[in-house]
């Protein structure tokens, strides 16, 4: 196996397990931790190839990967877990999935001949797609609207940006630098409590209301960037 399908696998049965991880959180049954793991796990892939033209989408046509994706939603859903450690599991699986699919997401557009802006953008796609997906159906708002001491969209686009610059020099190198610099960015951000710039009110209007922290996590960063 190349690189790149080793950093498939990992990253989309990490995104599986992040996405099965949410649904037992909600108590969803048997199908709809399937069905969440797997839009997590080939949701970002799938619209990045999508944009870029190559049809059908590669996670659709491995049949070996969906039923990785299956399997892994049945353990974590079989798997008992302690629930509050979970919201540290599913940062850490999150985080590491995006950096995987933002570093794919840049390779491929690279692949299908974009430039700059283009391979940040199917990297930032490729990243944040599943997690999106994923908030949609359980009915969030996807964190990518919203930033509060967290990068998420933000740490995708800059991993991708760094895979451009540093291609040139190397290509297993670039796809290195390109999940290292995701995984700082985003870590980093929470660390920092960084944020990106919010409309201002006009004067007597009061605030805009910040959505509530992911998965209900009082005083939790929200998620994104």
């Amino acid at each position: 196996m190349s690189l790149v399908d080793v950093l498939v696998w990992v990253g989309t049965v990490t995104f599986a397990a992040s996405g099965a991880l949410v649904a037992v959180r909600r108590r969803f049954d048997l199908i709809g931790v399937i069905v969440l793991a797997s839009v997590t796990a080939i949701g970002g892939g799938s619209i990045r190839d999508v944009m870029v033209g190559a049809l059908p989408p590669a996670s659709l046509s491995n049949e070996p990967l969906l039923w990785a994706v299956g399997a892994t939603a049945l353990l974590v859903l079989f798997v008992p877990h302690r629930i509050r450690e979970e919201s540290r599991l599913l940062y850490s699986l999150d985080t590491f999935g995006l950096a995987l699919f933002a570093a794919l997401g840049a390779e491929r557009g690279m692949t299908y001949g974009m430039g700059l802006w283009g391979t940040v953008f199917a990297g930032a796609v490729s990243g944040v797609g599943g997690g999106v997906l994923r908030d949609v159906l359980v009915g969030k708002i996807p964190g990518i609207f919203y930033r509060n001491g967290d990068f998420y969209a933000s740490a995708a686009a800059l991993g991708a940006l760094a895979f451009y610059l540093a291609n040139g020099l190397d290509h297993r190198l670039a796809l290195v630098v390109a999940v290292v610099v995701t995984i700082l960015v985003r870590v980093g951000s929470r660390v920092l409590k960084l944020r990106l710039p919010v409309p201002r009110s006009a004067p007597g209007e009061p605030s805009a209301e910040e959505p509530s922290a992911p998965d209900g996590q009082k005083g939790e960063p929200g998620r994104l960037g």
